[in-house]
């Protein structure tokens, strides 16, 4: 059995006209402008009302009275807060700074300023390092009853640092 050949036809036909797909997206074009512009219209519009919605509703709202203990909560709070933002930082961190020790470095400062202490979290190369940290703040001005709170290895760095926490009571010289 023998097949048939094959005919290919290398000439197109011809196009069709290309006015009529013009036409029609300069139509869709045109739509799309006019809703547009409504669309801006409408939302001012809507914007406009609420303003004046807003202005006309003349239902106030009338404050509650607040309870004596709940003030009082918010005096504490504010209170708490006054004395933490006026904790004298500057002599504070110049302390810990004239300490600082090559093998120590500082990871946290927490004050308490009720009780008039400050708890001072740190990593320590080594035990020696740590210890010679501690006398060097229990030397200073600023600082007594320097106390170790807790240590421990982390053991999860290779480098095997020592991570302590040391509370202090501070005081300001005048």
């Amino acid at each position: 059995m023998k097949r048939a050949l094959l005919e290919l036809d290398y000439v197109a036909p011809p196009r069709r006209s290309v006015w009529v797909g013009l036409f029609l997206l300069a139509m869709a074009l045109g739509t799309s402008a006019d809703l547009a512009l409504r669309y801006i219209d409408a939302r001012s519009e809507l914007s406009r009302t609420e303003t004046a919605q807003g202005l006309l509703n003349t239902a106030r709202k009338t404050a509650k009275p607040v309870s004596t203990t709940r003030l009082n909560e918010q005096i504490k709070a504010a209170e708490t807060i006054v004395r933490q933002l006026t904790l004298p930082w500057a002599p504070l961190i110049e302390t810990l700074e004239s300490t600082s020790a090559t093998d120590v470095a500082v990871l946290q400062i927490q004050p308490e300023t009720q009780q008039g202490l400050v708890r001072i979290s740190a990593e320590a190369r080594n035990s020696d390092a740590m210890w010679k940290y501690l006398m060097s703040l229990s030397a200073t001005s600023t600082l007594n009853n320097v106390h170790l709170l807790n240590h421990q290895v982390q053991l999860d760095d290779p480098a095997k640092p020592l991570q302590f926490s040391v509370q202090a009571a501070f005081r300001i010289p005048r």
